[in-house]
């Protein structure tokens, strides 16, 4: 399966799709444009990262919603202004992007944008609209009611992922409601409940749904899910990723 065969021109890559999940974190820092430039560098082209929203209203390309995993710092960011959250460094070394900086700086990448806040839904649609990037993102959230305002907001040119609930609707019964255009986004099991298999994969093609699987770091696991169809891997070691896809004579620059 390739790109190519799904309707929205995000998707119109030759497939199947290399994420770098968060930019990749081996070779720099998570979300932070020096792991996106490496990424670049190496010949990607579908970016994965997040968003939050500060308290004066910047949207940060940053996967916490606090600081002290990365920054070392006992804050959310939503109590912090953009010029507070300008100060910081990611593992001491890089500091946080906004998310219209990296729109602005790879015009010619695609970007996974998962918003991870309800606050964020609002100038998140912002940031699509002024900057025409519509047809170059797609949008996630794991809440459908945050991926519901989305839709609703950005209209049926908008590509998202799909909620649990709508992964489940899909798992187990093989149909999905409305006819939004989406994408199935999804880890490889849940617990004890695989997820992605090869009647799953068959199940999202016959609606049109390509399957992208996260967060994949394992050359095994590559080749297995490659193996059974999938549209996309996700992955944090972007170097591995690009090794198992030229190996299978996959990797497109």
């Amino acid at each position: 399966m390739i790109g190519a065969m799904f309707a929205h021109p995000y998707l119109s890559g030759p497939g199947p799709l290399a994420f770098a999940h968060r930019g990749g974190n081996r070779h720099a820092p998570e979300n932070t444009a020096a792991a996106f430039e490496h990424a670049v560098s190496l010949g990607y082209r579908y970016l994965e990262t997040d968003v939050h929203l500060t308290s004066d209203g910047s949207l940060a390309a940053f996967h916490d919603p606090d600081l002290q995993r990365t920054c070392g710092v006992a804050s959310k960011i939503s109590e912090l202004t953009w010029t507070e959250l300008a100060e910081l460094r990611v593992d001491e070394k890089e500091p946080i992007p906004l998310m219209s900086e990296l729109l602005e700086r790879w015009p010619d990448r695609r970007f996974n944008i998962d918003c991870k806040s309800d606050d964020a839904v609002d100038a998140l649609e912002s940031l699509i609209e002024t900057t025409g990037a519509i047809d170059r993102v797609c949008l996630g959230a794991f809440s459908l009611r945050r991926l519901t305002r989305l839709r609703k907001l950005l209209g049926p040119r908008l590509l998202t992922s799909m909620s649990p609930a709508e992964t489940a609707s899909l798992r187990v019964f093989g149909r999905l409601a409305g006819d939004h255009q989406r994408a199935a986004q999804v880890p490889p099991s849940q617990g004890p409940v695989t997820v992605v298999d090869e009647r799953f994969v068959a199940r999202a093609h016959r609606r049109g749904i390509p399957v992208h699987v996260w967060t994949i770091n394992d050359a095994d696991e590559m080749h297995r899910l490659l193996d059974i169809g999938v549209d996309g891997l996700m992955t944090d070691d972007v170097a591995l990723l690009k090794q198992v896809y030229v190996e299978r004579g996959l990797w497109n620059d």
